[in-house]
């Protein structure tokens, strides 16, 4: 059984196992999401001073999907979706490494190319997994703690509040882990700074679209 408090969180039954109608959908997305911005990552993008990732491009999609499941599901099925997230990263990493180091075909011109993209150095790897562990669970409890201390209310309260807390240790960490050493002090300063901004900025211009998702998913759920 499901059945709605007046937060319009949807609660289950501890009686039956819930049957969602879209979760499966959501977490695949999310997990999709997170293993194209890591790829994307691998990038340095820079706009005159600012120096940023490519995973900026769509790497706060994640953090929106993340206030849509724990808001929706509630933190267990949130966490679930961090952790599968985090396995299909993982499982990427492993089976690129493995390419990586299998031998090439005399035909196959673009080992150097294959291994700039995809050839993760553990480094990297170490800071985009703990990162983005760290910083989505931070959001998903962040967005729980403000919706039991505004009692429901404030929804944009709660999604902004979790986004700035989550984007940014999830940047910080990132950032230091992956660039100290490579970038000066200053500029990965900026790289911070500016990553934690875009991304909550992006999640602020993106409020009604996550409102609207949010409303949608309850109702298909709900039915």
């Amino acid at each position: 059984m499901i059945t709605q408090k007046k937060t319009g969180r949807i609660i289950m039954s501890t009686t039956s196992q819930p049957k969602f109608a879209i979760y499966d959908l959501i977490l695949a997305v999310f997990a999709v999401l997170f293993l194209i911005s890591n790829l994307s990552a691998t990038k340095l993008v820079s706009f005159g001073p600012i120096i940023t990732d490519g995973g900026a491009v769509l790497f706060p999609l994640t953090y929106i999907l993340g206030d849509v499941l724990t808001e929706v599901y509630g933190y267990k099925y949130a966490k679930k979706a961090i952790w599968v997230g985090f396995g299909v990263m993982l499982l990427g990493v492993v089976a690129f490494t493995i390419v990586r180091y299998l031998p090439a075909a005399p035909e196959y011109t673009d080992q150097q190319a294959f291994e700039t993209i995809l050839g993760f150095f553990p480094r990297i790897v170490f800071a985009s997994l703990s990162a983005f562990l760290v910083g989505s669970l931070l959001n998903s409890i962040s967005l729980l703690k403000i919706r039991s201390a505004t009692d429901g209310k404030a929804l944009w309260a709660r999604l902004i509040g979790s986004t700035l807390i989550g984007e940014f240790f999830d940047t910080l960490i990132f950032g230091v882990v992956a660039f100290t050493g490579i970038l000066s002090s200053y500029d990965l300063f900026k790289f911070i700074l500016i990553g934690w901004a875009f991304k909550t900025g992006t999640e602020i211009l993106l409020l009604p679209v996550t409102y609207r998702v949010i409303d949608w998913v309850k109702r298909v759920e709900i039915q």
